[in-house]
């Protein structure tokens, strides 16, 4: 048994030294030896999701990415309602309720399907967390902010937000990259360009995806650029963040919720990926299928910031 566990996690070690080479496809013989050697372990097929996602094998790599709701992958426990888990069912006149998961760009991501269920005809609620809540509300969801007591009770159907593109069934070739928020009102400034320079540091990618402070300070000194850190424009929520982006012309972002944001409402975005970025951004193309917007600007190899940042300023003259 025990030898089994080390040849399972010297397995695993091998896929995730080819992840880290940025070679997902590399990493994923390995990583499926590792989760049928050891199937107990969660966290092997949650990395074996991973990078089958960020092959571009979203039908095989979903299922295994959300996995741990059934099996702990080391993240808290999943959600158990009373109500039907929807499973595809139509929703036309139905009450669907999703469970928001993740941060606040995996949210917003996901948005886009909330929209495809309003269009089916279903009435869609989403358990948010509050800075979330105004922008849901501005998309024709009703928010349930989960700092305060909700009921349902009357929902049919409820989804993990971060599940909903796998019952969609959704494929590489099928997603859809046009906007899916409707900018708000512009809260126009003078500012031509919005810029975000670091990530959540309570993120575990948090300080990987952001800019160190000599980069961040040359983003932030191009002509026309206004910083969009709540701290410094004193927005409330996200939906203040939309309305001072809907008076943009461009939005330069590191990988974090605002990008998300910029690409949903179909604002021209440039996308600053360290050189190991995460599975949604898949590997080597300068354009996202999830934002028809969006440019990405990669790392050309490891901790290489200096050579991204020259591109992104080289892009706004």
């Amino acid at each position: 048994m025990l030898e089994a566990q080390l040849n399972a996690e010297v397995l695993f070690q091998q896929g995730r030294a080819a992840w880290l080479r940025n070679d997902p496809r590399a990493a994923i013989p390995s990583l499926r030896a590792a989760a049928t050697a050891a199937p107990e372990n969660a966290a092997y097929g949650y990395a074996l999701g991973c990078a089958l996602l960020k092959a571009g094998d979203l039908q095989s790599g979903y299922p295994l990415l959300n996995r741990w709701r059934s099996a702990e992958a080391g993240r808290r426990a999943a959600i158990r309602l009373p109500i039907p888990a929807w499973a595809g069912q139509p929703v036309e006149g139905r009450h669907f309720l999703i469970w928001g998961e993740d941060g606040f760009g995996d949210q917003i991501m996901y948005m886009r399907y909330a929209v495809a269920l309003v269009r089916r005809g279903a009435r869609v609620s989403w358990i948010c967390p509050p800075p979330l809540a105004s922008l849901i509300a501005h998309m024709g969801i009703s928010p349930l902010p989960n700092d305060q007591p909700f009921a349902i009770s009357d929902a049919d159907f409820y989804c993990p937000s971060s599940a909903l593109p796998q019952v969609f069934g959704v494929t590489l070739s099928a997603i859809e990259g046009h906007p899916f928020i409707a900018p708000p009102s512009a809260d126009i400034r003078g500012a031509r360009i919005g810029v975000v320079t670091s990530a959540s540091p309570i993120h575990a990618d948090g300080p990987q995806k952001s800019l160190p402070p000599l980069q961040a300070d040359r983003i932030r000194a191009i002509p026309g650029a206004i910083d969009l850190a709540p701290e410094h424009t004193g927005a409330r929520d996200f939906l203040d963040t939309a309305s001072l982006m809907a008076g943009l012309d461009l939005v330069i972002s590191v990988d974090t919720a605002s990008a998300h944001l910029a690409g949903g409402m179909g604002i021209r975005t440039l996308i600053l990926l360290p050189y190991v970025a995460c599975w949604r951004w898949f590997t080597h193309s300068s354009r996202s299928p999830w934002y028809d917007s969006a440019e990405l600007v990669r790392q050309p190899q490891e901790g290489d910031w200096a050579s991204a940042v020259d591109y992104v300023v080289a892009r706004t003259r």
